[in-house]
């Protein structure tokens, strides 16, 4: 999943861009307010973390502008701002939650998991497909008698978008513009590399395949053998 940090201070934004980096998401940063607001424009993201005291641009009418063009994408308000008012105009305006610092990253983390979750009807944080489970809170993915099963935080950030998205069909394009940031180099052939790992590690521990690639389109998710 892609995120977008917009936060003007640029020890926390580099302690959060690493540390959301590391459990696996894709994540462009911004230090400025109109920065900020290009990149949303340039770019499609799952959610946006946003800071309100922001250089050129005020994060609540960052927050007004990105609610004109786009309604579903999420967006976590940041700031220290604690006052009510300001948690109650940054909420009517559109934010869909709302912390404020200081904060622990284990609480952001899992604010960003429950929003991501917001997006399709799944109430369970976990999956089975055969004898694997996939727990989508921990991001972690287990085989038979609960055995790890080696998921690198790329593979699991694609395995999840496809879950996320079951029911169509995912193409090569719209997985690299949803799981790479603007700070990694890419190849042409990074998307194949990464998914025939994945399904290997899959394939192991079940008989049918998971991932279905669906020639010249893309892959999706074989919701045949799943159960909530």
């Amino acid at each position: 999943m892609r995120l977008l940090l917009i936060e003007d201070e640029e020890d926390l934004i580099n302690t959060l861009s690493r540390g959301l980096r590391k459990v696996g998401y894709a994540v462009d940063t911004a230090t400025d307010g109109r920065d900020g607001l290009d990149l949303f424009y340039m770019n499609e993201y799952d959610l946006i973390i946003l800071d309100l005291n922001l250089p050129s641009m005020d994060g609540l009418e960052i927050l007004s502008k990105i609610r004109e063009e786009n309604q579903d994408c999420k967006i976590l308000i940041l700031s220290a701002r604690s006052n009510y008012e300001q948690r109650i105009e940054g909420l009517d305006k559109g934010a869909d939650d709302y912390l404020v610092k200081p904060f622990d990253f284990g609480e952001l983390n899992a604010r960003i998991r429950n929003l991501l979750r917001r997006s399709f009807t799944q109430q369970s944080t976990k999956l089975k497909y055969e004898n694997i489970i996939i727990d989508m809170a921990k991001r972690t993915v287990y085989g038979e008698n609960n055995e790890n099963i080696d998921i690198r935080p790329k593979e699991f950030a694609i395995l999840e978008y496809l879950i996320i998205n079951r029911g169509r069909v995912i193409s090569a394009e719209e997985l690299i513009e949803h799981i790479w940031d603007n700070d990694e180099s890419m190849f042409s052939n990074v998307i194949k590399v990464h998914l025939s790992n994945l399904r290997k590690k899959l394939n192991q521990h079940c008989k049918e395949e998971i991932i279905l690639n669906v020639r010249g389109v893309g892959y999706t998710i074989n919701e045949g053998e799943s159960e909530k």
